[in-house]
């Protein structure tokens, strides 16, 4: 469904050498994809490149712009229709993911994903702020990762309780603007961690994106995360 050429065009920018399984195994994604999304809305994006760039290769620039180490494991909160999560562990199969959604029907398409494609994960459903305060998910991640669930201070709220200290939490969204960046730092550094990196670039489209890694330099307060209710309504800043 999808052209090897972008595929391996998108990889190579994003710093990847991904063998012609690998290819397979995301050319397979793709078709799943379009298809089950026919019975339940897991994407707005359903054209073969544009579920190359905007998903696949979105979700792998994520490998060139934070040095995650040899079997790191990893959580996506909100993983959705597994991204980036899924795409991390086609290309980097030495990572232990867990992926997070409170949205079950979302999960049994990836259930359905990795037996179709070999591959395993933990694949909870629950809420990030519900994970967040159960002893076998709390500070236990080398790397938690979001792609465009919240903005950055409610998104730290909802992540860095997963993160453990030495650790790092990388979400990835469009463009901050420079309140919400403010915001989001401050919230960080509430919850125990410190701004390390911020990587603007563009994916081979031109659609510009953000990825910032901070890295938790202490525990997090244990009266954080907060119920949602309290995070919409009242978020860190």
């Amino acid at each position: 469904m999808i052209s090897k050429e972008l595929f391996f065009s998108c990889a190579k920018e994003a710093g990847l050498a991904l063998s012609d399984e690998t290819f397979q195994k995301f050319d397979k994604y793709a078709v799943l994809l379009k298809e089950y999304n026919e019975k339940v809305n897991l994407t707005a994006i359903t054209d073969a490149d544009g579920i190359t760039v905007k998903h696949f290769a979105d979700s792998l620039f994520l490998l060139k712009h934070v040095n995650i180490k040899n079997e790191a494991k990893v959580c996506d909160v909100g993983t959705g229709a597994g991204f980036p999560g899924m795409c991390l562990l086609l290309a980097r199969s030495d990572l232990r993911i867990t992926l997070f959604d409170s949205v079950n029907k979302k999960l049994e398409f990836i259930r359905f994903l990795c037996n179709e494609l070999d591959v395993q994960a933990e694949i909870i459903n629950i809420r990030a702020e519900n994970a967040g305060k159960q002893t076998e998910y709390r500070e236990k991640f080398d790397i938690a990762t979001a792609r465009a669930v919240a903005s950055l201070n409610k998104l730290s709220e909802y992540c860095l309780p997963l993160v453990k200290p030495g650790g790092y939490f990388a979400p990835m969204k469009a463009p901050l603007s420079a309140e919400e960046k403010k915001n989001g730092k401050s919230a960080a550094a509430t919850l125990g961690a410190k701004l390390r990196d911020d990587f603007l670039y563009e994916l081979p489209t031109g659609d510009p994106r953000e990825i910032l890694v901070f890295e938790k330099i202490s525990q997090t307060p244990p009266k954080y995360p907060r119920n949602s209710g309290i995070i919409s309504k009242n978020p860190l800043q």
